[in-house]
């Protein structure tokens, strides 16, 4: 969690007894409130967290020696000042959870169980990191850079920097692309990620034999990102990155476009991913929460984009497929 200068506590390793300034500010207590949230649905939650006061969200449990967790679930835990953590505010998280059941139509989200925890004081800027965990879908593996798990042998490994403007990489649309992947993606292939973000699918084609990649996203921060990436895969020499919308898209066809992007966008540029794909290519997209599957899907219908796969992964839809003059 990010705190103020004035509310981060000493670190723990620091000695008790160093001289330290005469006016130093008081350690700033936290409440640690969790949720036992179903997989795929642990996005939606962490929304209903954003309250004013709750600045950050995690993922996972705080630490091995916590409560283990069901095979189907996930911890989502977000953390207030103790000052704010009052009777109306836990009233106020209750009942922002209740809503979500009869917002999204999901039983499974009702009655999620619900906890407040007081903190000891700690560095909670940093302390997340105890808790991600990396993560494997197929032979793709993603680790950060303190992860001091060995990877397997098979193991296309990436070592990813999460962060706040991306995210870990571990949200069921990156998790659904992925898989599709490991299914389509050609030996020497020419890929096009659009809302590449960290790169990660980019450099996961690159990963499993992909000749050139090449990805885009509006965010000015992205292209960076993507490029440590990619040069920490030792996958420079095969990806591009770019900044900008479609427009960016170099000249030339395409043997797999990926775009895990929002439905809306998805349904406005269906056409011009078709227009991206070489004979005989394939493509891949999510981003689509239930709600918008059918009107996706229409867009796609209209594109010329036929849907051979399609996975769900809690409230999120992936698809992979072809041009639809492939199937005649």
């Amino acid at each position: 969690m990010s705190t103020s200068a004035t509310d981060t506590p000493p670190h723990p390793d620091s000695d008790p007894l160093e001289p330290r300034p005469a006016r130093v500010a008081a350690p700033q207590a936290w409440t640690e409130i969790r949720v036992l949230v179903p997989l795929g649905w642990h996005e939606l939650v962490a929304e209903a967290l954003a309250f004013d006061g709750c600045s950050s969200v995690a993922f996972g449990r705080s630490s091995l020696a916590a409560e283990p967790v069901p095979e189907d679930h996930e911890v989502v835990r977000s953390f207030v000042s103790s000052k704010l953590d009052t009777p109306e505010f836990r009233s106020m998280v209750r009942a922002a959870l209740d809503s979500l059941a009869e917002a999204s139509g999901a039983e499974e989200l009702a009655g999620l169980p619900l906890s407040f925890k007081p903190l000891p004081p700690e560095d909670y800027a940093n302390s997340w990191k105890k808790s991600w965990k990396p993560f494997r879908v197929g032979r793709i593996a993603v680790h950060a850079p303190w992860s001091r798990i060995a990877p397997r042998a098979t193991d296309l490994v990436m070592v990813l920097e999460p962060g706040a403007t991306f995210g870990s990489g571990r949200h069921p649309t990156t998790r659904l692309c992925l898989e599709l992947l490991q299914g389509v993606v050609a030996p020497n292939a020419r890929v096009l990620d659009a809302g590449t973000g960290t790169g990660i699918l980019a450099v996961a084609a690159a990963l499993l034999g992909a000749g050139e990649c090449v990805g885009f996203d509006i965010d000015p921060h992205s292209q960076p990102n993507a490029e440590d990436l990619a040069r920490s895969a030792g996958m420079e020499a095969r990806c591009r990155f770019l900044t900008g919308g479609f427009e960016s898209i170099p000249e030339g066809a395409f043997d797999l476009v990926v775009a895990n992007i929002y439905s809306d966008i998805l349904q406005a540029q269906a056409g011009r991913m078709r227009a991206m794909l070489a004979p005989g290519g394939r493509w891949i997209a999510s981003g689509v929460p239930t709600p918008h599957d059918r009107a996706t899907r229409a867009a796609f219908e209209r594109a010329g984009l036929a849907i051979q796969r399609h996975l769900v992964r809690g409230r999120w839809q992936a698809y992979c497929g072809v041009a639809r003059e492939q199937l005649a």
